[in-house]
């Protein structure tokens, strides 16, 4: 529950934005100002699947930016009577927890180390010298580091003014996050939707772990093409005569299966149904027609090995080829060589690394005159795994997958139905949202041959000859998740029987890091733990993510979401773009091009960094500009000055004391006292203002609802404010109306502020209003009987008499002997002369109505 502040805090003499958010977190969390209120009905909820950031490493401005877009979005929402279900994840398993554990504490995982439990890190870690630990002890580091992490990221989140409820927060590693993550993969398995195959699998040999397709990247990479001879198999019409391929990979020469070309090719036909010898190796191979062999690329013939791109395991599926692998999963060649490879040649090979065999193949290839030419270097697109710095390679494994709608048809449409379902912000997103899932190749590969990470929730039994029988996998029970299958027994056996000839062994392998982000909906919600709470916050109402994440993050949510509950998971996706560098290139920690936002909280102060953020457009790169912080802080500095003078008016009526006994602002008035024309112009242009703003925030667009209210803002500190300056001072009906309507700006204005500027605009509410700004409703648009063209009118003669002062490099003090003001809006002028008269120092003033435009005279003395 939220509890309310009961009296108002004293108006300082000189307002300063400086120590306001130490002041406010602290408030906000005493008094749970953002505190969820789970006894709502789901019709007065409004849910966020908050993006659990990365904990393995510091936040960058990029996070700033985004964040604080959802942060606005949960503010409107509160506003505007919703209870706000904000959470807060942290995402620490996986692979960039591992790498910095590594680096951090100077070790590395092997598991045939048996536990210490009384293992301390190296005083002094050497990254380059890592020490060998066991499984657990190497978890318990991660776990430790990751809980130091997660202190510094919420420190930083609160300093920022996420209005986050910080208990109700989670860890990707946590027990609820693996028991969700393992109930949810038994459930894929019982319905058939996760399967164990024996595939080819894109590999890095630097992480020793699969890779799914959405973690790729094409990244040109320096290669050669090698001009190699194969030869017409004795018996073929062609017998003896050579057949030229060009190829980057001629390591793979042991590994070929084939030789493709496309069927309409002239040249290659007649040898279509024969066989060919590799060179060096002596091994027949088919010649075979297939659509995707390019006529025009090298020889316009291709070898296929097993494996050297995915264009080979299409070309080995499609034709039904043989297998013959020669690289293991440390990225060398193996030790024996593929079945019907002689031994002999293979061994010059056997143990290298794919460079070096790379380079013992061509010297094989020079001194046979199987080679043609010295390689001809090239740049080419190469795949990489998006946090790998090595080509990836491809090795036969047994890996876990979950069916996505790659093998698929039905199910892919099913998907695609279901982005057409979802509301996207901007709704152009919704296009690389459905480019990802046709063109998907093949199912979700979810399995990883990490350490710490949530693990498969798997045994196999062992048969007589102590070999696993993948087939008959042994489950646990979902009442007893989480479970590691390295540690814990399944049912039925003993711990004694673990690596036995009948008796189990544990699945090795743990799920990739996006198979447990993937149900950030439904561990935030309590799924299969608090039913109540997630029948109230599921599907939820909003997913605020970066628009590059939609291949992996989006779809592999909506993916399990409608496996499991046939539903989306949310209602509406709103997407934040990129932090551009100034050479306009993506921030990014792997590039080195990153600002840490904690200077410049400290510099410019959370409002101003916040204002810089919200000024990102939905779905736009924006760059990032410390000068438009600096517009912020001026925004909130002339916020708090413009409030001070507002509130030390006093209220609407005559007695003008500037505040109450107790240091506080006085009281506002009711709006009924706003008499005179100017006064209800402004509020008529307020009014407007108040409309599109939420009309903005109801289409997700914050930037549009900042923009309008900032500008009208400023027009309201120039020239309104310096309008009525004067008669706001005096006594009677046109004083108390002056009044009267500034303080009700300044009430509606904050308001407006509040999801941008939290800080100052708290600050500021609590010198003259009970409770908090957050809490406070959302301003509502109303008729106010004021013409709103009248205030631009009157504006644009005061700035007139302005201008005519400033050239003539005179005060603004300096008095004006004669004003003339002619045109069809004079008479609209006419309602203000008094309040021109005051600001312009106007001895005389004449309004001549007559058609036309407005045109000013101004006579100085």
């Amino acid at each position: 529950m939220t509890h309310q502040r009961s009296r108002h805090a004293a108006m300082p003499g000189k307002p300063t934005l400086d120590g306001l958010e130490s002041v406010w977190v602290t408030r906000w969390e005493a008094e749970g100002t953002y505190r969820f209120d789970r006894s709502r009905g789901r019709e007065e909820i409004y849910s966020i699947d908050t993006p659990p950031p990365t904990v393995s490493g510091s936040l960058h401005v990029g996070h700033v930016f985004s964040y604080t877009h959802t942060d606005a979005i949960a503010r409107f929402q509160r506003m505007r009577g919703r209870e706000v279900f904000y959470p807060m994840g942290w995402d620490d398993n996986g692979l960039p927890t591992e790498r910095r554990v590594q680096n951090h504490f100077g070790v590395r995982c092997d598991p045939s180390v048996p536990y210490d439990p009384a293992f301390r890190p190296p005083a002094d870690p050497d990254p380059k010298r890592q020490v060998p630990i066991s499984r657990r002890n190497f978890i318990e580091l991660c776990e430790r580091l990751t809980i130091e992490d997660e202190k510094a990221f919420e420190e930083l989140w609160r300093r920022l003014g996420l209005s986050v409820d910080w208990s109700l927060t989670y860890a990707t590693i946590d027990g609820g996050a693996r028991a969700a993550s393992q109930r949810g993969f038994l459930r894929n398995l019982a319905r058939g939707e996760a399967y164990l195959a024996e595939a080819p699998t894109l590999w890095d040999v630097t992480f020793r772990t699969a890779v799914a397709q959405a973690e790729l990247e094409d990244r040109e990479h320096p290669g050669a093409f090698h001009r190699i001879a194969f030869t017409a198999a004795p018996g073929s019409p062609a017998a003896g005569q050579r057949v030229w391929i060009e190829t980057t990979r001629p390591e793979l020469l042991p590994a070929c299966v084939a030789l493709v070309a496309h069927p309409d090719d002239e040249r290659y036909r007649p040898l279509f149904g024969t066989t060919v010898v590799t060179p060096l190796f002596g091994v027949e191979v088919p010649v075979l027609p297939h659509h995707l062999a390019e006529p025009g690329k090298g020889s316009g013939i291709a070898m296929v090995c097993t494996f050297g791109d995915v264009t080979d395991i299409t070309w080995w599926r499609e034709l039904n080829l043989p297998t013959r692998p020669v690289i293991g999963r440390d990225g060398r060649l193996l030790p024996e060589p593929p079945a019907g490879v002689p031994a002999g040649p293979y061994g010059e090979l056997a143990g290298r690394t794919v460079h070096g065999a790379r380079e013992r193949v061509v010297e094989l290839l020079r001194a046979s005159g199987e080679m043609d030419g010295e390689p001809r270097p090239v740049r080419r697109p190469v795949k990489f795994y998006e946090k790998g710095d090595r080509p990836l390679e491809i090795v036969t494994t047994r890996q876990w997958y979950i069916r996505n709608g790659g093998r698929d048809a039905g199910l892919r449409e099913a998907l695609l139905a279901r982005g057409r379902e979802l509301s996207w912000h901007p709704e152009r997103m919704r296009v690389r949202y459905e480019s990802w899932v046709e063109g998907l190749a093949g199912d979700w590969l979810v399995s990883r041959q990490r350490f710490f990470g949530v693990p498969i929730p798997v045994w196999y039994p062992l048969d007589a000859a102590g070999e696993p029988d993948h087939l008959r996998p042994i489950l646990p029970e979902e009442s007893t998740l989480p479970i590691d299958p390295e540690s814990d027994v399944p049912p039925g056996y003993t711990e004694d029987q673990r690596g036995k000839a009948g008796g189990f062994t544990a699945d090795p392998d743990v799920m990739d890091t996006w198979a447990t982000s993937s149900l950030s909906p439904q561990i935030a919600g309590g799924w299969g733990i608090d039913d109540e709470l997630f029948a109230k916050v599921f599907p939820m109402d909003l997913r605020p993510q970066a628009h590059e994440i939609i291949r992996t993050w989006l779809f592999s949510t909506v993916v399990r979401a409608h496996l499991e509950h046939g539903t989306l998971p949310w209602r509406n996706a709103a997407i934040s773009g990129w932090i551009l560098d100034p050479d306009r290139k993506k921030m990014s920690k792997s590039v080195g091009n990153v600002v840490t936002p904690l200077g410049l909280l400290e510099q410019y102060g959370s409002d101003a960094v916040r204002y810089w953020a919200a000024s990102g457009r939905p779905g736009t790169d924006t760059a990032f500009d410390v000068g438009q912080i600096k517009v912020g802080r001026r925004l909130a500095i002339k916020i708090l000055n413009a409030s001070k003078f507002i509130l030390g008016l006093g209220e609407a009526g005559d007695g003008r004391d500037g505040g109450r006994e107790d240091g506080g602002a006085a009281e506002v008035t009711e709006v009924t006292e706003v008499t005179e024309p100017v006064d209800l112009s402004m509020l008529a242009r307020l009014s407007q203002v108040v409309g599109e703003a939420t009309e903005a925030f109801e289409s997700y667009d914050y930037t549009r609802a900042l923009e309008r209210t900032e500008r009208f803002f400023w027009e309201f500190c120039d020239d309104y404010l310096e309008l009525v300056k004067n008669r706001a001072y005096g006594e009677g009906g046109p004083a108390r109306s002056a009044r009267a309507a500034l303080r009700e700006a300044l009430d509606v204005l904050l308001r407006l502020f509040a999801p941008f500027l939290p800080f100052v605009t708290e600050e500021v509410w609590s010198w003259w209003r009970e409770g908090s700004v957050h809490r406070a409703a959302w301003p509502e648009a109303r008729e106010t009987g004021g013409l709103p063209d009248l205030l631009p009118a009157v504006a644009a003669v005061l700035g007139r008499v302005r201008k005519a002062k400033s050239d003539a490099r005179l005060s603004m003090r300096a008095e004006v002997s004669r004003l003339t003001v002619t045109g069809t809006q004079a008479d609209l002028v006419r309602q203000a002369q008094d309040d021109l008269c005051g600001a312009g120092a106007v001895e005389e003033f004449v309004l001549e109505t007559a058609e036309g435009d407005l045109t000013v005279e101004v006579v100085l003395t």
